[in-house]
């Protein structure tokens, strides 16, 4: 391959500009960087690096990233595009991944099980071993934060593939760790694209656990590639996660969180609450509030802290567009937005007017599919069970929001919905770094964040001992 196309240009979304060129990563550098984990791995000095010490550096880590704040927030923006509000917010939930796992690492318990007289039974929870991670573009920094520090925190080596798109977070935060102290080969960044390095990664024979966040379609090629080497994976996937809201809500609440929900990160976010369904009798009142506040917002580059960034890249602004052209197409109501907008000195971003589409069939492909831009559908129903019924009525099961003031109905209407986080009266957006975040159905398969997340990353071993 020539030498240029052994390079990878990093653009700005909000401009076009290149903001840097990183290599190419393919099966090679996968392979050397494995190799490297799995020596560091095996090594005595990691062996003994107790889990004590394990804790001490990873607050190390957390007090670095907050050190470097400004630098990891302008960079995040940058790549990504969120506004620069966003990306401050990002970089304080990095720094406390890295905290909350440091207090988890000397207290990763086993068992002593009652068996018989005679006989001591325990079980340990041993470091699964190497550990691939390949990050998506929304949230690079997060996302890498959390994965090296449970990574850690476990005993464990570790191989990140960063998105081609947004790497510059992740290569920075192991470039803030490297006077830490780990090991050299614990902790190893490839970067280059998914269908070469990820699909590299995914199907290393040496590789013992995998954890994915994407789309549907690529985490079932990385389970497939795992499955040959019966390797275990974590996968968070899409979601169409809705914002159930009942005529007995707080409005206010409700407007201000429903529209954060679709908004964050130009809504590229897999938790976003891309549905609102909502009791007819409240829907055409808060509709218009919620299209007012829309288009309030303020549209720019996420350097300028405006309300609403670009969307990522003209694949991704091409694909939003084709969602709305298809409502367009189908008679489907706009209540705001729908367009493309213009932006002075920034006429080569890519930036959408937030969007309303109302009355969309429960069935409609725009109900059923992840749009993953700022488009939000808007379905009613008229009793309980109807919005219980659309709601779990997706391929997905990521997120839903409920509003009442109905503590009862809050708890039955909870209990009967196929997702993996459930908020009542607000909306996390993912939740916190110590709520398990992970989906039902197509969204995906085990769990991420909190104590929860400690099983991706241990094996138990059970030891029996006659006396």
């Amino acid at each position: 391959m020539p030498e240029k196309e052994r390079l990878i240009e990093v653009k700005n979304p909000g401009d076009g500009s290149v903001l840097a060129i990183v290599p190419r990563g393919d099966k090679e550098e996968i392979d050397l960087a494995v190799k490297a984990a799995k020596k560091a791995f095996l090594s005595n000095e990691w062996k003994t690096f107790n889990p004590f010490s394990r804790g001490k550096l990873l607050y190390q880590a957390a007090e670095i990233i907050r050190e470097n704040k400004e630098e990891l927030a302008k960079l995040e923006t940058l790549d990504v595009g969120k506004p620069l509000a966003q990306s401050a917010v990002d970089v304080e939930i990095a720094a406390r991944y890295f905290e909350y796992y440091a207090g988890v690492a000397d207290k990763i318990l086993g068992e002593t099980i009652p068996v018989e007289p005679g006989i001591i039974d325990y079980t340990v929870r041993e470091p699964i071993g190497i550990v691939g991670h390949i990050i998506p573009w929304n949230y690079p920094l997060q996302i890498a934060a959390r994965s090296i520090a449970v990574s850690i925190a476990t005993g464990n080596a570790t191989v990140l593939k960063p998105a081609e798109d947004t790497p510059l977070t992740t290569l920075k935060l192991v470039e803030l760790m490297e006077p830490l102290g780990l090991p050299k080969g614990i902790l190893n960044v490839v970067t280059g694209y998914g269908y070469e390095a990820g699909a590299a990664l995914s199907s290393h024979p040496d590789i013992n656990h995998i954890t994915f966040t994407g789309s549907v379609e690529t985490g079932k090629r990385v389970m497939e590639s795992a499955a040959q080497n019966v390797v275990p994976v974590t996968l968070e996937l899409g979601g169409k996660s809705p914002n159930i809201v009942f005529a007995d809500c707080h409005e206010e609440q409700a407007l201000e969180w429903v529209l954060k929900s679709i908004v964050q990160n130009a809504g590229q976010t897999c938790s976003a609450g891309s549905r609102l369904v909502i009791e007819k009798s409240i829907k055409e009142a808060f509709v218009d509030k919620l299209a007012a506040l829309m288009e309030k917002l303020s549209i720019g580059p996420g350097i300028d802290n405006h309300d609403l960034g670009p969307v990522l890249s003209k694949k991704q602004f091409e694909r939003i567009q084709s969602f709305i052209n298809l409502a367009k197409q189908d008679g489907i109501r706009i209540a705001t937005g729908g367009e493309r907008e213009s932006v002075e000195g920034c006429e080569s971003g890519y930036f959408l007017q937030p969007t309303i589409l109302d009355n969309v069939p429960a069935s409609h492909h725009l109900a059923q599919e992840e749009i993953f831009g700022p488009v939000l559908t808007v379905t009613t129903f008229e009793t309980e069970e109807e919005a219980i019924e659309i709601a779990n009525g997706t391929p997905y099961g990521l997120v839903a929001g409920v509003w009442t003031e109905n503590g009862s109905r809050a708890h039955r209407v909870a209990s009967q919905l196929q997702c993996g986080q459930v908020f009542i009266n607000h909306y996390g957006a993912g939740g916190g770094i110590a709520q398990p975040f992970g989906g039902y159905k197509k969204s995906g398969f085990g769990r991420e964040k909190g104590l929860e997340a400690l099983r991706n990353y241990t094996q138990v071993k059970n030891v029996a001992v006659k006396f």
